[in-house]
């Protein structure tokens, strides 16, 4: 009995290692804040972002960061977590676009 009991905590550690791993991880979220990083830089470099537009926005990739940041303490990004990443993110990039095209002047 004891030899089973140690062979079922053992098997049970590792799934729920395993678990945490594979759902502490966020290849969407971190591939959507490097492009969205990379918009910003493009409009700035292109003359559509003021530099007080992309300090705006680049405080907002930052908190958007930390939200995930804290979501993955725990070690385990829950459903509802990804999904408010997701929206913040989606409200980001429509921010982003919306200053890019903005028509303000530059330059």
């Amino acid at each position: 009995m004891h030899a089973k009991t140690q062979l079922f905590a053992a098997l049970l550690l590792m799934t729920t290692a395993t678990a945490s791993f594979a759902d502490s991880r966020t290849p969407l979220v971190d591939a959507r804040q490097e492009n969205q990083d990379a918009r910003i830089s493009q409009g700035v470099a292109s003359g559509e972002l003021t530099a007080r537009e992309a300090d705006r926005l680049d405080a907002r990739q930052s908190h958007i960061e930390n939200v995930e940041y804290r979501a993955k303490a725990d070690g385990v990004v829950t459903r509802r977590e990804r999904a408010n990443l997701h929206h913040k993110q989606d409200r980001a990039s429509r921010a982003i676009a919306r200053q890019k095209h903005d028509r303000l002047n530059r330059r």
